[in-house]
């Protein structure tokens, strides 16, 4: 089915306010996943809203909490999320990040135990948009490994995202790379198993360590893994996001002992640079456009329609979907209206929904 970004924004805020949510931040917190569903990141999107919801029921995601400094140190910012949304303590911390950059030229944010941060990109683009270079490193938690090293047969930690952001130019849109550092993220995991398709091939292994298709191995016991990307090259960079975004910042890496149910805690390293800091933007900015000019002049290979920078798909897809509506699979549909009925969402309302 397809609905609209403004009725799914309308569903998902109802669902999270009945939840606990303050009316508010529900509203915020619904507008960032369906900007992930917009952008094509259907993973990170209302999918999640289910989860949520298990959280608070379990006391594992705590909807009224707010980022706390814990320590400040000139650039340099440690900030617990306290298990609040991750949509709000993301953003209030990187709020702190931008104005600590904008003083300093630099900064450097550790934040530790914000319940599932979202798409990744989100705060990347955030300080983009501020005019600050970003670069992040996040860890996951959750009750239990789903991604296997390199040479492994069973899970031993999570998808561990990461993000480089740099601003737009006046001719170069800007630079946003997000991306899981398994082959695919669990969410489009999600996505197959709930629409009865395949996971491409390298993505996952069985429970005895032999590759599948099948995205059912992430669901159904015995339960099988994700892959890290590009072999022992994604796997290195699944590590840095385990050590710099959860080790450095008190938060932990993925050990046996923090697996919690209900729990998706994220800890995250943001380092945001002055393009300016050493007087060369201009510079930089006439050779980003150059640079990305002759990157995307190379000729499209067959079946592809032109080169694509990072952040280009994100770009069209929110366009495309803007206009044309979000596409919901039969079994995302179906949790997102369980869950909307065991908070209370009233059946009227569901119907509105259910009938655009």
């Amino acid at each position: 089915m397809l609905i609209s970004a403004h009725d799914l924004t309308a569903l998902a805020t109802a669902i999270i306010a009945h939840a606990g949510g303050a009316p508010d931040a529900a509203a915020r917190i619904a507008t960032r996943l369906v900007g992930a569903n917009l952008t094509g990141h259907d993973s990170h999107g209302v999918g999640m809203i289910p989860a949520y919801v298990e959280g608070i029921k379990a006391g594992e995601l705590h909807p009224d909490a707010a980022a706390k400094v814990v320590r400040d140190n000139g650039p340099f910012l440690l900030v617990d999320g306290q298990q609040g949304f991750g949509h709000i303590i993301a953003e209030q911390a990187m709020e702190m990040a931008i104005a600590r950059a904008r003083s300093s030229q630099f900064a450097v944010l550790s934040l530790r135990n914000s319940f599932h941060l979202g798409r990744l990109g989100d705060w990347g683009a955030m300080a983009a948009e501020a005019g600050f270079i970003c670069i992040i490193y996040a860890n996951v938690q959750t009750p239990k490994p789903l991604v296997a090293p390199f040479g492994g047969s069973d899970g031993r930690f999570v998808t561990n995202p990461y993000c480089t952001a740099i601003p737009a130019t006046d001719k170069t849109p800007m630079f946003l790379l997000d991306m899981a550092t398994s082959t695919i993220a669990k969410g489009k995991a999600r996505v197959a198993y709930l629409s009865g398709k395949q996971v491409p091939e390298g993505a996952l292994i069985d429970a005895q360590g032999r590759a599948t298709t099948d995205p059912a191995v992430m669901f159904d016991d015995p339960l099988g893994a994700l892959t890290t990307f590009g072999l022992h090259k994604g796997f290195g960079l699944a590590l840095l996001g385990d050590i710099l975004g959860g080790s450095f910042s008190g938060g932990g890496a993925y050990l046996p002992e923090r697996q919690v149910p209900s729990r998706i805690l994220n800890h995250m390293m943001a380092i945001l640079i002055d393009p300016d800091a050493f007087g060369t933007a201009d510079d930089f900015a006439t050779d980003m456009d150059r640079y990305a000019a002759w990157v995307k002049a190379s000729p499209p290979a067959p079946g592809v329609e032109a080169v694509q920078f990072p952040g280009d798909p994100e770009r069209r897809s929110a366009q495309m979907r803007q206009a044309e509506g979000i596409p919901i699979d039969p079994g995302t549909w179906g949790q997102l209206l369980e869950t909307a009925r065991s908070v209370g969402v009233p059946e009227q309302e569901l119907a509105r929904y259910a009938a655009a």
